[in-house]
């Protein structure tokens, strides 16, 4: 990566960094709709991915799971979840917020790039914006399980349920519209990226334009 790419990196995490933060720590990062509150966070980390693959993902993941952490201990935008979590166990409640969002992000920058080399980066984009709100959701859900599905507050919620009806009743039609507006917003921006060259021309693109 020469000097110039170096600055464009940084600058794109500089600012994606800023989103994120205002996202987790304001309201803007929530959309009330209806009984529904869907939130903003993963885009941030889905475009870190688009636009600079596994290392940039995982980066915008680690800030993502970070301020996703220190909402446990009521800074920023509180989580009630998050402060239970935090009372029973603050390690485990650390791991089961930072790592799935650090692990979404990786696996999201290596999705796009080796699709990218197949399908274009433009539709990738769209790839990916789901791909960054359904692991969020599968990973962060997983580890509550993992982690602390044996608790009381867990077995109250889960109440007997299989674990898979438990997970789809708890995440609800929020995960669905959450990965429907991601797919969207980050297929969107990526492909403005991709069409101002700010991004390079993937092999099936460039073929198509040479053609």
């Amino acid at each position: 990566m020469n000097t110039k790419d170096k600055t464009k990196a940084i600058v794109i995490l500089g600012m994606l960094t800023a989103i994120e933060v205002l996202f987790s720590f304001t309201a803007i990062g929530s959309i009330p709709v209806g009984p529904l509150v869907i939130t903003l966070n993963t885009i941030p980390l889905a475009i870190g991915a688009i636009a600079l693959g596994p290392v940039g993902g995982l980066v915008m993941g680690s800030i993502f799971g970070l301020l996703s952490f220190l909402q446990c201990l009521s800074i920023g935008v509180p989580s009630g979840m998050g402060i239970i979590l935090f009372d029973i166990n603050p390690f485990l409640a650390f791991v089961q917020r930072f790592v799935p969002r650090a692990l979404d992000g990786l696996l999201v920058g290596l999705l796009h790039r080796a699709l990218e080399k197949k399908i274009g980066g433009k539709t990738t984009s769209f790839v990916s914006g789901f791909s960054a709100a359904f692991l969020n959701t599968a990973l962060f859900m997983s580890a509550l399980v993992l982690l602390f599905g044996n608790t009381d507050y867990m077995q109250e919620k889960i109440n007997g349920q299989n674990i898979l009806v438990f997970i789809c009743t708890f995440v609800g039609l929020n995960a669905v519209v959450e990965m429907l507006l991601t797919t969207v917003v980050c297929g969107a921006v990526g492909t403005a990226l991709y069409q101002a060259h700010f991004l390079p021309m993937s092999n099936v693109q460039s073929k198509r334009k040479e053609a």
